[in-house]
């Protein structure tokens, strides 16, 4: 079976969906599933394509002890639907862009914190704006391990 594909989703792609992937990313491979389990991240703009993830993401994924190193900033592609089995975006803008660009939004696009209700956020704040980079660590980290219960709930148990 092909793996099961993530995309997480932010304005662009180098604080908050860059820190959900490698978070993600670690969290599978931890739970020794990344051959069943793939993620990538993609921004609403095309900003920044081909850049590195901003300094303050990769300070606290090192601080965290995940290795932030081979990413580069992208943009989300109209191919993206059919592509990915999640499509997870970060705030309110960045899933009405993604309805711009796909259309009526499928359940397999929504935010990162409705998995995560009992935050009370209805958005993960953006941190280039913010420079709360912890803030943002606390809520992706929550809604990543939120996220792999439910791939593992919709996918039934997979075979490390």
């Amino acid at each position: 079976m092909p793996p099961v594909r993530v995309l997480m989703v932010c304005l662009g792609n180098i604080c908050r969906s860059p820190m959900a992937e490698y978070v993600l990313r670690h969290q599978v491979a931890a739970a020794g599933l990344d051959a069943h389990i793939a993620v990538a991240s993609a921004g609403t703009s095309g900003w920044h394509n081909g850049e590195d993830m901003h300094s303050g993401t990769r300070r606290t994924l090192l601080a965290q002890g995940i290795d932030p190193a081979g990413f580069a900033s992208s943009q989300v592609s109209d191919g993206d639907l059919a592509r990915y089995q999640y499509i997870v975006a970060m705030d309110d803008a960045n899933l009405a862009e993604l309805a711009r660009l796909f259309g009526p939004l499928p359940p397999q696009v929504f935010k990162i914190t409705d998995l995560i209700p009992e935050t009370g956020y209805q958005q993960v704040p953006d941190p280039y704006y913010s420079g709360d980079f912890d803030e943002t660590w606390r809520l992706v980290t929550a809604g990543c391990a939120a996220l792999l219960a439910r791939i593992q709930a919709d996918w039934g148990p997979f075979n490390p």
